[in-house]
């Protein structure tokens, strides 16, 4: 492993020795600096492209998102309206029928108060009567 090492330590050392020749050369002849300008420059209108595009990947993602958002809350929206809808049929149903039944019960009872008192009507009526015939 030591020996791994070693190689790549000199690969390295041998890398660094050629970068810094290059970088003298460059500096001598007065190259390097209109380069270092021209990338820093570069380098600076690629950041301002990338953040417009991330800015621009933001905003479809929003917009995506505001989409699907709205589309469950309609979803939703009518779902309620159905169940709603579903529950008033139902307690429209109970509710008539349970007035038919009240109907009808209260119908039965007023006959029978009504024949009961007709016929006790009666009753006493013929008790008056065979009391005043004598």
């Amino acid at each position: 492993m030591s020996e791994a090492k070693d190689r790549m330590n000199s690969k390295t050392r041998v890398f660094l020795k050629s970068a810094s020749l290059v970088l003298v050369a460059a500096l001598m002849t007065g190259v390097a600096p209109a380069m270092l300008a021209q990338t820093a420059g570069q380098d600076v209108h690629n950041a301002g492209h990338e953040t417009k595009e991330a800015t621009k990947d933001l905003g479809h993602g929003i917009a995506k998102g505001t989409r699907k958002t709205a589309h469950a809350t309609e979803h939703g929206t009518e779902k309620a309206y159905d169940k709603t809808k579903e529950g008033t049929e139902a307690g429209y149903d109970k509710t008539k029928s349970g007035t038919k039944h009240a109907y009808r019960s209260t119908k039965r009872g007023t006959k029978h108060v009504v024949h009961k008192s007709a016929r006790a009507t009666e009753r006493g009526a013929d008790k008056v009567e065979d009391k005043t015939d004598h």
